[in-house]
C-alpha cells in the first residue's frame, strides 16, 4: 500500500468497493492521529473559540464513542456503555486525570474492536438501529456499507474541526 509522506495510507485509485471504503475510512483515521501528534496535554486541552468547548482531545474521544456506537451497538446489536460514562456519552468532557495517550488507547481498542466485528461480514450486512434512529432514517437497520460510508463522512468532518483547533494551537496546517 502506497503512503503520504507522513505515513497515512493512500486509498487506491482503483479497488472493490469494500477495500475502497476501508482503505478511505484508515486513511481518515490516520488524519485524525496526525493532527493531535506531538502536542502536550495543554494543548489538546485547548478549546476552539468561545463558545465551543472543542478540543482535540474532545474530538478522539467522541470518535472512540463513535466507534464503538456505530460498530458494537448498531452492527453488532450489543447492549455496551458509553466509553466515557452515561454522563459523557458524546465523549466531548474533559477528565483531567485522562489525556491524550489514554484516549488515543482508547480510540484504537475501538476501532480494532470495530474490525473484528466486521471483518467476514457482507457490506450488506445490517445492524438494528434504535426506534429514535430508527424513526430518523425510516428503516430499522443499516448495512455495513452505509456504516463505513457515514464512519468517513464523520471523520472527515471532524479533521476539518481538528484543522481549524490545530491551527489555533501552534499554526501548523494541513497535516
Amino acid at each position: 500500500m502506497a503512503l503520504t509522506p507522513d505515513g497515512r495510507p493512500i486509498p487506491p485509485p482503483h479497488a472493490a468497493e469494500r477495500a475502497m471504503l476501508e482503505t478511505w475510512l484508515d486513511f481518515q483515521r490516520a488524519t485524525l492521529a496526525r493532527k493531535v501528534d506531538g502536542l502536550d496535554d495543554r494543548q489538546v486541552r485547548l478549546a476552539s473559540v468561545p463558545p465551543s468547548s472543542m478540543t482535540l482531545l474532545g474530538l478522539v474521544q467522541h470518535l472512540a464513542e463513535v466507534e464503538r456506537n456505530w460498530h458494537q451497538r448498531v452492527f453488532a446489536g450489543r447492549d455496551v456503555p458509553p466509553v466515557y460514562g452515561a454522563d459523557n456519552a458524546g465523549g466531548y468532557g474533559l477528565d483531567p486525570a485522562h489525556g491524550m495517550p489514554e484516549a488515543l488507547a482508547t480510540w484504537q481498542t475501538e476501532i480494532d474492536r470495530g474490525r473484528d466485528l466486521t471483518a467476514d461480514k457482507s457490506l450488506d450486512a445490517a445492524g438494528p438501529l434504535s426506534p429514535q434512529d430508527a424513526a430518523a432514517l425510516g428503516s430499522d437497520s443499516v448495512s455495513l456499507r452505509w456504516i463505513l460510508v457515514h464512519l468517513i463522512e464523520e471523520y472527515a468532518r471532524h479533521n476539518g474541526h481538528a484543522d481549524l483547533l490545530r491551527e489555533r494551537i501552534d499554526g501548523v496546517t494541513g497535516v
